[in-house]
């Protein structure tokens, strides 16, 4: 394996840089992503009990802000539940991009990878060639040992680039998918609760 990462060239270099980068990415979303995490089970009905008990002070609603994603986009509407259901609403808006903008931490990166671990490769191609060209025009084309090494370079590096390329592109799109998913039900149930203090439900599901 490091014979052909090596024969690769200078270029392996990034690529590996970035092959490391993207596992460690695609390792922390993982953890951070988790839905146990982002949309703790029973919460909506728990706050919703400590409303019925005129419980929800200032130290709880800090408390259930910093618990999770859900409890600040919840804490961000109850913090203005005297002073409205529009105003409500717009304040779980509000948080629900504030939250999605940080559960859609180094997905930007992850990005960036995925378009430029290919170029990378296609670089290592041009470079490839142009030293098979150059072994060409020193040595003519009847040794082909004198040929191999550009060509290897060549290959090695637009395979090296896609193979980090593919992967980060499927768990890109898959990120971004459940950030948008969790942030969609999130705000949810934030207006389900909403709907509850303010009279238009009469109970939670």
């Amino acid at each position: 394996m490091f014979e052909l990462i090596q024969s690769g060239g200078l270029l392996m270099i990034p690529i590996l840089f970035c092959s490391v980068m993207a596992m460690g990415i695609i390792g922390e979303r993982f953890w951070t992503l988790r839905k146990k995490k982002i949309l703790p089970p029973e919460m909506v009905s728990q706050v919703w009990n400590l409303a019925k008990a005129k419980k929800l002070d200032a130290k709880i609603l800090k408390h259930l802000k910093d618990s999770s994603p859900l409890g600040r986009i919840l804490a961000a509407g109850l913090m203005s539940r005297s002073l409205g259901r529009d105003v409500m609403k717009e304040s779980v808006a509000e948080s629900g991009r504030q939250v999605a903008h940080k559960l859609e931490r180094f997905l930007n990166t992850l990005g960036t990878i995925a378009t430029i671990t290919p170029l990378l490769g296609l670089l290592g191609t041009v470079v490839g060639m142009i030293k098979v060209f150059a072994a060409i025009v020193s040595h003519g084309v009847g040794d082909p040992t004198v040929l191999a090494g550009g060509i290897s370079e060549a290959l090695i590096t637009t395979a090296a680039g896609l193979v980090v390329a593919i992967p980060c592109v499927i768990f890109h799109r898959y990120f971004d998918g459940l950030v948008d998913a969790y942030v969609l039900n999130m705000e949810e149930e934030s207006i389900k609760l909403i709907e509850v203090i303010h009279g238009s439900r009469e109970e939670l599901e």
